[in-house]
């Protein structure tokens, strides 16, 4: 899972791609559709399925429902935005001015434009579902309560699995938190 710095990153280089225009204009939707995995949360399935109908951003709600498909329990969620998901769609709707009925990603799947990038500035190979994690950590890390963390993604455990997944952070969020700890 990338740190923040590396998910900063990762979007620049994807966004400049060969630093052609063209090759940009081609990777701009994978920036994109890397951007709503790290900011819904959603799955690759998930995030592909949403069209702009499931998007309310006046209510700042996202609805998931997995498209024809379904999500992964069966079940659709509505989701608050966090103020960077929101950035995001407000971006892309004004951009491209769609119908209800349209995609919100005009791509499934950013492998190509994630691997280039990843290859370029050395990191690891990053999965679209290490994108999931990079939201849930987070929102975690941010001060999220897991169960809470939990229904945004779409478990029905009450956080278990979230526990399991996510428990364990990242070095730095724990030297941070632990300062909060006071006797």
């Amino acid at each position: 899972m990338p740190t923040r710095e590396q998910f900063r990153k990762l979007i620049e280089a994807i966004r400049l791609s060969d630093g052609r225009l063209d090759s940009q204009q081609k990777a701009r939707p994978g920036a994109d559709l890397v951007e709503l995995l790290a900011y819904s949360g959603c799955r690759i399935a998930e995030a592909v399925a949403l069209t702009w109908a499931d998007v309310d951003i006046a209510g700042g709600t996202l609805t998931v429902t997995g498209g024809k498909v379904g999500t992964k329990n069966g079940e659709s969620r509505t989701v608050p935005m966090t103020d960077a998901l929101r950035g995001l769609l407000e971006r892309l709707r004004e951009e491209r001015q769609p119908q209800p009925s349209d995609p919100v990603s005009p791509t499934t799947r950013a492998k190509t434009c994630l691997n280039t990038a990843c290859r370029r500035l050395s990191y690891p190979s990053f999965s679209h579902h290490d994108f999931r994690h990079f939201f849930a950590t987070t929102c975690i890390e941010s001060g999220v309560d897991i169960p809470t963390v939990s229904r945004w993604l779409g478990h029905k455990d009450g956080g278990a699995l979230a526990m399991r997944v996510y428990g364990h952070l990242r070095q730095e969020h724990s030297f941070s938190a632990v300062k909060k700890v006071n006797f």
